[in-house]
């Protein structure tokens, strides 16, 4: 931290050059810099006053007159200073290059069908309306209805502050245990979802040559009227078509073929970076042979039981008998003791 904050006030000196604030580039790299570290170091600034006043009114405790008082800060002053230590021990536990505060998060049904299908669409309300109750914006990108209701896919864009830290453990595969609307009989049936969190970068973490992809206009499929049906709008991106690599992505919602374009090239830049992003973490894991938090889309994290209200998460044994109120946006129910879990382990590592 200290060498952080040596940074920070660097970089504001930097701000403050003539030189730099008269060079729109420079002074545009310093000030995303300089902005990156402000929400790192004001805890810490504020930490070590903290810290210092708890030492003065300590002090004041040897005076019998004053002691009552200093008792009483004190009272105040110490679950303060906890709480910071413990955000700034949560910032240190930040692997670089992994605050990010935009997100695309993917849901596609699995194996079960229309109910498939219906549970991916209790997926997207569940993290819209945690979304909302943490201030983050939602911008939805690309969908596919399924038949009977729901979403056989669904891609949206996610935004705020400690968005990817907070939702970057969703990641694999949901299973839901539950009788279908369509069950006559009244036989729990056992459907599946996955989830895909990829943080979104920037043009300059990402970089993707025009040599690398092909594209297409074609015609959107599904609902949505003569526009769909009639305007050559929606875009196909193949990236290394006919390679290993290969990877492709399409974008139907917008009316603009620019606009879909754009968004598909976001989704590619995501899921390029999730793929890098799998082989330092594969890297990582195996050196501390970890299986939490693995982000493998393949593997099943979590069970949503409705006839007990149960929820499970399967990477921590951790089950909570409040299923529905984490489907109607009470995620932290489950987000916080996985975050515990994996700060006690990243600590564990560091020690």
């Amino acid at each position: 931290m200290e060498q952080q904050l040596a940074r920070y006030r660097e970089l504001e000196a930097k701000l403050g050059d003539p030189d730099v604030a008269g060079d729109p580039a420079k002074f545009g790299v310093v000030a995303k810099e300089h902005g990156s570290l402000t929400k790192v170091v004001k805890p810490y600034q504020d930490f070590l006053e903290l810290h210092e006043a708890i030492q003065q009114t300590e002090a004041m405790l040897a005076d019998a007159e004053l002691k009552p008082m200093a008792e009483e800060e004190l009272a105040t002053m110490r679950p303060r200073y906890e709480a910071l230590k413990t955000k700034i021990e949560d910032q240190l536990l930040i692997e670089p290059g992994e605050d990010f505060d935009r997100l695309i998060v993917e849901i596609r049904g699995g194996t079960g069908g229309d109910e498939a299908a219906l549970f991916a669409g209790d997926l997207y309300e569940m993290y819209s309306r945690y979304a909302r109750t943490q201030g983050w914006t939602i911008e939805n990108i690309e969908h596919s209805p399924g038949e009977a209701g729901g979403f056989k896919e669904v891609v949206f864009g996610v935004k705020g502050e400690g968005v990817f830290q907070r939702l970057r453990y969703e990641s694999g595969g949901h299973r839901v245990q539950r009788v279908p609307k369509t069950e006559t009989q009244g036989r729990i049936h056992t459907s599946a979802a996955t989830v895909a969190v990829l943080p979104e970068p920037d043009e300059v973490q990402v970089e993707i040559n025009q040599e690398d992809i092909e594209w297409e206009r074609m015609r959107a499929g599904g609902a949505g009227g003569q526009h769909v049906n009639k305007t050559e709008s929606a875009v196909r991106i193949w990236y290394r078509k006919g390679t290993p690599d290969e990877m492709e992505v399409k974008c139907q919602d917008e009316r603009s073929q620019g606009k879909n374009y754009e968004r598909a090239m976001r989704i590619l830049r995501s899921r390029l970076f999730e793929r890098q992003q799998q082989r330092l973490h594969k890297e990582r894991a195996d050196a501390r042979k970890s299986q939490i938090g693995s982000g493998d889309r393949n593997s099943r994290i979590r069970t949503y039981n409705f006839s007990e209200n149960r929820c499970t998460d399967h990477r921590i044994g951790v089950t909570v008998y409040r299923m529905d109120a984490v489907l109607a946006g009470d995620l932290d129910i489950m987000v916080q003791p996985m975050l515990d879990a994996v700060k006690k382990e990243k600590l564990a590592a560091a020690t």
